[in-house]
Parts: structure tokens; C-alpha cells; sequence
């Protein structure tokens, strides 16, 4: 009986470790938290940027937090994002696909070319980037339900208007 307690209490351990932690700063922080606190200054100054939708402000830190560095992609992710919201789509682009090369798993640089994608039409290649969220994300994560409500709400749209 007590061996079968202990294996209970074994397995419950196990899978609380693998249980997602807290949710991820809106660019999708692939970091430990070590590593967030020492991110670059032009970093934590772009991601205030954002937060207040000053965009050309963060895309100007971020150019400087790119040149300090380089293969960080949450940096990337969030350039891309800042790029998005200010219609530069091509820009945008070219920093989630940068941030995807550095981490292909990155979380919020699937969710955030899924959208990209939504916005130009282009379903097939935002259920792609669902796809891979639904694989690196075993147990849910915020990128995924994220991005599977916004692919979700472009098909009632699309329904809705034929």
C-alpha cells in the first residue's frame, strides 16, 4: 500500500514539472528568467515602447538591441511585431523568419506570423504556424489559444461574408 502511495505521489511531481509556467511577456520571451534580467537595455526599452504603441520608438531600440544581440530572438519576434503594427509587412517578415531560424519553436513568433498571415488571406499558412504551436506547446500555452481564436474568428468572417 505504501509503495503504491509513493508511486502516486511520483508521478503527481512528474507532471507538475511539466506543467507550463507563468505566461510569456507579449513578445514571447524564450528566455530563463536569468536571462530576461540581463537582457539588453534597448530591449526593456523597446518592450516599454510597445506597451505604450509607440512603435517607431521601439523599432528604433530594438535596431539597437539587434547590434547587441544578434541571436536573441525575442528581439527579433519583437521587431517583427512592431513592424506589423506599423504596416511594414515585408520588414515584419524578415524578423519573425529570423526569430524562427534562431529558435524554430519560439512561441510567440508562430503566433505572431500566424496573425500576419490571417491578416494578408492567407489561412493555409496560418494553420501551419498552429500546427507548430500545438507541437511546442504539449500542454496549451497562451500563443496557441491565441492564435487558434484569430484563425478561428478569420474562418466566421470568411463564412459569414460568402
Amino acid at each position: 500500500m505504501l509503495s503504491r502511495i509513493l508511486l502516486i505521489m511520483h508521478g503527481v511531481v512528474f507532471c507538475l514539472t511539466l506543467m507550463p509556467g507563468p505566461a510569456a511577456a507579449n513578445d514571447g520571451d524564450s528566455g530563463t528568467p536569468s536571462e530576461r534580467s540581463s537582457a539588453s537595455p534597448s530591449l526593456k526599452a523597446a518592450r516599454e515602447a510597445v506597451d505604450k504603441k509607440d512603435f517607431d520608438s521601439a523599432v528604433r531600440h530594438l535596431a539597437t538591441a539587434t547590434k547587441e544581440t544578434p541571436d536573441n530572438a525575442d528581439v527579433h519576434n519583437l521587431l517583427g511585431y512592431s513592424y506589423r503594427k506599423l504596416g511594414k509587412v515585408d520588414e515584419a517578415f524578415e524578423q519573425y523568419r529570423r526569430a524562427l531560424k534562431i529558435d524554430p519553436k519560439h512561441r510567440g513568433a508562430h503566433e505572431y506570423i500566424g496573425e500576419l498571415y490571417l491578416e494578408l488571406g492567407r489561412l493555409a499558412d496560418a494553420q501551419k504556424h498552429l500546427e507548430a504551436l500545438d507541437k511546442a506547446c504539449f500542454f496549451g500555452c497562451d500563443e496557441y489559444q491565441e492564435l487558434k481564436a484569430a484563425v478561428e474568428n478569420y474562418k466566421a468572417k470568411k463564412g459569414a461574408a460568402q
